[in-house]
């Protein structure tokens, strides 16, 4: 190969993108899109306030009323002694939403069952409150069965809250007090960046191969160029257009949402309500808990500031320092330019076998099944970075730029990640050699729908 012309190709590939009006386009709309979509989110959980429902309750069983404590949310009205069916046809006009019908005791299995009516579905966060208070209800019934003095008491003194201090013992034996969360937050980040940049700019080389390919501009270049030169070519070229974009997109998002909520003083998170919901939605999104939130250093309470405390923060420094840097990063690179390139260069054979990205679907299905593999192994990794099944995953070429990312944090003998490098590697040039010869063979291929039996047939040409 020529690398004089792989680097005039590279130089085409990339002024070309980067003078498009659609890289401008959406290389400056989609921080905007970002910085709003963050903003509003802001505003609506700093200004949104939850509206008061009146609840009916018909506390059959005796004993569950006086657990149900209404709040600001909730209002529990006892309806105790009324027929329920007649209740369930006023309901709207009497002015509740929701009907709790609470069984008769059973006193064989000292327990209750609850119904809940209401014209709309009464949602997941409402059964489950009042789910919690008759199961105290219940417990404080059991409790009074025993007849034990003060057995309530007992019971509550001897529950515990015992904190647990990870540290972590280096080669000397020196201590370092670490904290769980923080790795997982990161390895989490990690394997999700590098999983994103691989799609997103393998997809973005096939779409600009099958671009050329249906323009016909394909014939002039490889008139003047090798097609493996093209090839090559156009893969570096597009992942220095998608770097500096992704970069642009970063810088332009954080200048946007730090100006703007600056100048509107958004310190949404500053009300202990709002940053339990946002502890919230981490806990569901990533199955993050509270507590690993609180290993960050953001705690939430509804009557004080979310602030880190000084032994959160104490912990939160000493495992940041604790973590690899230069490995990691190293690492990053390393993964990022060889996971991209592995990829990129099975998506440029297939953009060089169709001539729409319709027909290219097909295709692609074995491509997309080990990196959502990788994905989901991504999850196990923070739970168990050193199972069999996450340890392969960062060995096997196909998954490695993903999963091995993810464990690095937790700490990878240096013998596994050469390993996994390597094997990287050598994958990364066996599949360039096949990819370029289906480039070559496909990209002048016109007016057919190509199958794995043609590629199969194209990889055998000499």
């Amino acid at each position: 190969m020529n690398f004089r012309i792989i680097k005039t190709v590279i130089g085409r590939e990339y002024t070309t993108r980067v003078k498009k009006k659609s890289f401008l386009l959406t290389t400056f709309l989609v921080p905007v899109l970002i910085a709003a979509v963050a903003i509003v989110m802001g505003l609506i959980m700093a200004k949104t306030e939850d509206r008061a429902q009146n609840v009916a309750v018909i506390d059959q069983s005796g004993i569950s009323f006086p657990f149900l404590v209404s709040g600001d949310v909730y209002q529990f009205t006892d309806r105790s002694g009324e027929d329920p069916e007649a209740l369930k046809g006023t309901l709207e006009e009497d002015g509740y939403s929701s009907l709790v019908l609470i069984s008769p005791l059973d006193s064989v299995d000292k327990t209750v069952s609850v119904q809940i009516y209401s014209p709309k579905p009464a949602g997941v966060e409402f059964s489950s409150a009042v789910a919690r208070m008759v199961e105290d209800a219940v417990e404080d019934y059991r409790i009074g069965t025993y007849e034990i003095d003060n057995l309530a008491q007992i019971m509550k003194d001897v529950k515990s809250d015992v904190k647990v201090t990870e540290y972590t013992l280096d080669a000397e034996g020196n201590e370092t007090v670490t904290e769980s969360g923080v790795y997982m937050v990161l390895s989490m980040i990690l394997g999700l960046i590098i999983f994103m940049f691989i799609t997103m700019f393998s997809a973005m080389v096939m779409s600009s191969v099958i671009e050329e390919k249906a323009s016909r501009v394909v014939e002039v270049l490889i008139s003047s160029a090798k097609a493996t030169e093209l090839m090559f070519g156009k893969i570096i070229g597009v992942a220095l257009v998608a770097l500096t974009q992704f970069l642009l997109w970063i810088v332009l998002s954080g200048i946007i949402i730090g100006a703007i909520g600056g100048a509107a003083g958004l310190g949404f998170l500053s009300d202990g309500d709002n940053a339990r919901q946002v502890m919230e939605m981490a806990q569901s999104m990533g199955g993050v808990s509270p507590e690993q939130m609180e290993s960050l250093g953001i705690t939430a309470a509804a009557d004080t500031t979310a602030v880190a405390g000084p032994d959160n923060l104490e912990v939160l420094t000493s495992t940041l320092s604790h973590i690899p840097w230069g490995t990691m990063i190293i690492a990053f690179i390393i993964y990022f330019i060889l996971g991209y390139l592995l990829y990129a260069s099975f998506f440029a054979a297939i953009g060089s076998a169709v001539e729409n990205e319709a027909d290219s679907s097909q295709l692609q299905i074995p491509l997309t099944i080990p990196l959502m593999i990788g994905y989901m192994i991504l999850f196990m990794a923070f739970r168990n970075p050193d199972s069999s099944v996450v340890v392969w995953g960062s060995m096997i070429p196909f998954t490695s730029p993903i999963v091995m990312l993810a464990r690095i944090p937790f700490g990878v003998p240096v013998w596994q990640l050469i390993l996994s490098i390597a094997l990287l590697l050598v994958t990364f040039i066996g599949s360039a050699w096949v990819s370029a010869k289906i480039y070559k063979v496909g990209i002048l291929v016109f007016g057919k729908k190509s199958t794995f039996k043609d590629l199969w047939n194209w990889l055998k040409q000499k």
